[in-house]
């Protein structure tokens, strides 16, 4: 059965993808977006407007919609969606974050964990407020929209082809340059983390538009070490590589930053404080039918992307060659 499915974006990295593959299952897709990061996919209504207008959603406000999908992070682009379209939509997704819990240090949590205060402000909340504007968001969603005919899909660290943050593509791009530089600075390797390929992610989310999943659950990948990642990395790559581990203390006496960020080690989490950041519990959305292709997929695809956007470029996330060289100088020669 064809759906009449409306993207509140559509031309950036999961609002397209959404939208290409609601498109390939046979779907009419409308995306409502300003354009800013592209265009949206070949097949899709484009309605080009900017949530931030009074009159952002007049043209589809009148239509009925099957699903609308929304992947904001600002609470007043998600509540004036919801005052012009809850009404006329069937069903109504909305993609969060696990960046929602206020406990990131214990692990093995579920969806009932204590959740950040949501935020009050005014405005556009910026960045450092992300947590609790999506906790904002999600406030929203359920003050508006019945319980059964919404879901809130957690989504953890998204990666894959497309990806802009530089956090887990630092690793493939990485691996691929050491036949430049066969020694690689890495963090420990039983570091546990949880991502989410931006496909699998995707595909859940149409699906569950189609089956009109409702609740909430978390969206996020099975727990994997680091050191699985990097060897998937290495295999995509085809290279021999050095990996030089270091440990916490290490890093955090060289002032080498976590997670993401200019001079950072990607994916790395300090403990004990970030124990639970990345071990989430996540079998009430494979009950739902999320499922998961293989990390080589993942890896590949991210490389594929490394190598479009340019292995040696300077990149959002990670350190700089000549960082990293300066670091590995400081262990080998300790």
């Amino acid at each position: 059965m064809s759906l009449n499915l409306l993207v509140l974006g559509g031309t950036s990295w999961l609002g397209g993808a959404l939208a290409r593959l609601a498109l390939d299952r046979g779907h009419r897709v409308t995306c409502l977006a300003r354009g800013e990061s592209g265009s949206v996919p070949d097949g899709a209504e484009w309605v080009r407007a900017n949530r931030t207008d009074r009159n952002a959603y007049e043209a589809v406000s009148q239509q009925a919609w099957d699903a609308v999908l929304d992947v904001s992070r600002q609470p007043v682009h998600v509540r004036t969606a919801l005052e012009a379209l809850a009404a006329r939509s069937q069903h109504w997704i909305y993609v969060s974050t696990c960046s929602v819990y206020a406990d990131d240090s214990t692990p093995d949590t579920d969806e009932s964990a204590p959740l950040h205060e949501p935020w009050t402000g005014a405005g556009l909340a910026s960045a450092e407020e992300y947590g609790p504007a999506k906790a904002a968001c999600e406030v929203a969603c359920r003050e508006t929209v019945p319980e059964d005919q919404l879901l809130v899909a957690r989504a953890g660290l998204i990666v894959g082809y497309g990806d802009h943050s530089d956090r887990f593509g630092y690793w493939p791009g990485r691996l691929a340059r050491a036949t430049e530089s066969p020694r690689v600075l890495a963090p420990p390797q039983d570091s546990r983390l949880q991502v989410i390929d931006v496909v699998d992610l995707a595909t859940w989310l149409v699906t569950a538009a189609e089956s009109r999943t409702h609740g909430v659950l978390n969206a996020i990948g099975d727990e994997l070490s680091l050191g699985d990642v990097l060897a998937e990395c290495t295999r995509a790559a085809a290279v021999e590589a050095t990996l030089v581990e270091v440990d916490q203390p290490w890093l955090v006496q060289h002032e080498v930053a976590p997670w993401g960020g200019a001079g950072s080690m990607p994916l790395w989490l300090p403990l004990p404080e970030y124990a639970g950041f990345m071990s989430r519990r996540n079998d009430a959305a494979k009950r739902s039918g999320l499922r998961f292709r293989p990390l080589a997929d993942t890896v590949r695809d991210a490389l594929v992307w490394e190598r479009e956007l340019g292995l040696s470029r300077e990149r959002k996330a990670g350190l700089s060659s000549r960082r990293e060289a300066e670091l590995l100088d400081a262990v080998l020669s300790s």
